[in-house]
């Protein structure tokens, strides 16, 4: 058994849409972040930068519990411990991890940074707004091209389309229209029509 600590943003729906996907039995626990729950010791003895999410799997390496924080890392890790949605050949394990890591440093924090500026910044910053919605439509454009030339984002689906969905599906917070970009709107369609997907997008359940 698996126990997730997450909260409805899109690197704790990253790994709630992984462990569909495997088909790994999990249990839910809720760290509102905006009660600062992250900072609860004993989320912190798990987490050590305090964000969510992370995991602990009872069936850990070596036959011990295990955790893991940091969402890139869980998927992985997810990845290993199943087998799934990551290929073998090494050529093609590079191709995810490119993409993975595409995600990691530029979509999630440039994406996450048009949110704050748009959406949470207590007065406009002009320069913020220009700067991140900037960047955020040039990531789209490279994940168009990406996707006018193949299926998903590493020729099959993986992990990394599994990491980079989530904050695509808040296209409309940094006011990106996905008509602009029909390959990303093909992708996000049809990743959307995933069970595993519609599932692991609904964890947490609201109260």
């Amino acid at each position: 058994m698996i126990d997730l600590y997450t909260w409805s943003t899109p690197n704790g729906r990253k790994v709630s849409i992984m462990l569909e996907e495997v088909g790994l039995p999990y249990r839910v626990h809720r760290v509102d972040i905006g009660k600062a729950e992250q900072f609860d010791p004993a989320f912190v003895a798990i987490c050590p930068n305090s964000k969510i999410p992370a995991i602990v799997d009872h069936d850990g390496p070596e036959a011990a519990p295990y955790s893991v924080f940091e969402s890139g890392a869980i998927l992985l890790y997810l990845a290993w411990k199943t087998g799934k949605l990551f290929p073998l050949p090494v050529r093609r394990q590079f191709d995810v991890l490119q993409w993975l890591m595409f995600q990691m440093g530029g979509v999630g924090p440039m994406f996450g940074q048009t949110h704050h500026f748009l959406r949470a910044a207590p007065q406009p910053v002009p320069y913020g707004i220009e700067r991140y919605s900037k960047e955020t439509r040039r990531l789209y454009g490279v994940l168009d091209r990406q996707l006018s030339q193949q299926t998903y984002l590493a020729g099959e689906y993986s992990v990394a389309d599994i990491a980079t969905y989530p904050w695509v599906a808040r296209h409309d917070w940094h006011k990106v229209d996905l008509d602009e970009f029909p390959s990303v709107k093909r992708w996000y369609d049809e990743l959307g029509a995933r069970p595993a997907v519609i599932a692991g997008m609904q964890v947490p359940q609201p109260t």
